[in-house]
């Protein structure tokens, strides 16, 4: 069979059989286009875990999550960076957890039930982020992601990777390897 849409029959063989084959060479094109249009979709939208830190909604990349959950039996560990909360024993792996609002120096509060760790991958490293309570999964199309403005964060507190505008609300997407920076 040649490129373009005329079958070319060979000297012996069932029209079913060739029929057959043309019709798998066919479904295998659409399936990559349908792949690649999957491909695309996925760089014009961010897929992001929601959370708040008292009235303000952040996002991470839903790749980057492991798991969500309750904020309970933090273990304090002695000389650890301030917003190191401290480590919690998860199915038998030590993973330290980061206070995010010390992280951000935003004022702390009392934990409360809605509390929640978000425990991400950075490679080949686990880390939770205690977090006020998770909202949701959202789709944001790329669209409507802008950059911060340079004048609204110093150079060392560059955490935010963008803002998603939406409807009545904004988002503000983290850059995970520097808003967990252990250092």
């Amino acid at each position: 069979m040649n490129g373009n849409s005329t079958v070319e029959l060979p000297a012996a063989g069932l029209a079913e059989d060739i029929l057959a084959q043309f019709i798998d060479d066919a479904q295998q094109k659409l399936d990559g286009g349908a792949e690649r249009a999957s491909q695309l979709e996925a760089r014009l939208t961010h897929h992001l875990v929601t959370f708040h830190l008292g009235k303000e909604e952040y996002g991470v990349d839903i790749g980057s999550v492991q798991e969500i959950i309750r904020a309970t039996d933090i273990t304090p560990v002695p000389g650890a960076p301030a917003h190191v909360r401290g480590v919690i024993n998860l199915r038998g792996k030590i993973i330290p957890v980061v206070e995010l609002r010390r992280r951000f120096a935003l004022q702390t509060v009392d934990g409360t039930d809605a509390q929640r760790i978000i425990v991400v991958e950075l490679g080949t490293k686990r880390i939770g982020m205690l977090v006020d309570s998770v909202s949701q999964v959202l789709k944001v199309p790329a669209a409507v992601v802008e950059e911060i403005p340079e004048e609204a964060t110093t150079i060392e507190d560059k955490y935010i990777q963008g803002v998603g505008k939406l409807e009545s609300r904004l988002i503000i997407i983290l850059d995970l390897n520097r808003s967990l920076l252990l250092v």
